[in-house]
């Protein structure tokens, strides 16, 4: 009976320090090893993640604009480093409804075109421009303005144009630079592309394979 007893209570007193002491050992060993990879996979979908972010903030522009009968427009602020959704209710000035941080520029570039890399043929639209923001919005009751931005107006039309009112499309450049402010890739693998057709405010998206720009949506 007492041996029995013995047994029970052996078997009810847990894992010993060494035991726990071993597991986490093994743990950190293993963390050690994992997190460099970790790492270097999220630093390699950077741009793929930024590319995302803007086409999912186009739709929901677009979705706004049918549903709330008036125009929303799309900023890519440089200034502030982020995407807005800005609703342009008549009022001046505009009204900000939604802001998304992008990537630190040292990480990812929007503005340009990478060196060294020919745009998407078809369609071959012009590339985006940025510029002052002359309309400027609204935010917590300051008035923003002057801000490096590309803009676009998703209308209730389900259309996109410009500020005149007129259809516009374009290639918007998702890529890391090689060293801050460069021109220059730092993987062509890595460099995505946005096209944005006006008339209809479709969207495509492109993946750059080292040597041209693949449609996949």
């Amino acid at each position: 009976m007492r041996i029995g007893l013995f047994k029970k209570r052996r078997s009810e007193s847990g894992f010993s320090i060494i035991e726990l002491v071993i597991v986490l050992v093994i743990i950190a060993i293993l963390s050690a090893i994992s997190l460099p990879y970790i790492y270097s996979y999220k630093k390699l979908y950077k741009s793929e993640d930024q590319s995302l972010k803007v086409m999912d903030l186009m739709r929901e522009a677009a979705q706004l604009a049918l549903t709330r009968r008036r125009t929303m427009r799309l900023e890519i602020d440089l200034t502030a480093n982020a995407l807005l959704i800005i609703d342009e209710n008549g009022a001046a000035p505009n009204t900000l409804i939604k802001s998304i941080p992008l990537e630190l520029p040292r990480e990812v570039r929007m503005d340009i075109i990478p060196a060294g890399v020919v745009k998407p043929n078809p369609p071959n639209y012009t590339d985006a421009a940025y510029s002052a923001d002359a309309t400027g919005h609204l935010v917590g009751g300051a008035t923003v303005v002057g801000n490096t931005v590309w803009a676009v107006r998703f209308k209730s039309d389900g259309s996109a144009v410009n500020a005149a009112g007129i259809p516009i499309s374009a290639n918007i450049y998702v890529w890391p630079p090689v060293t801050v402010g460069s021109t220059t890739p730092r993987n062509t693998k890595e460099i995505r592309a946005i096209t944005m057709f006006g008339g209809s405010g479709a969207i495509r998206y492109w993946k750059y394979d080292g040597a041209t720009f693949v449609a996949y949506q």
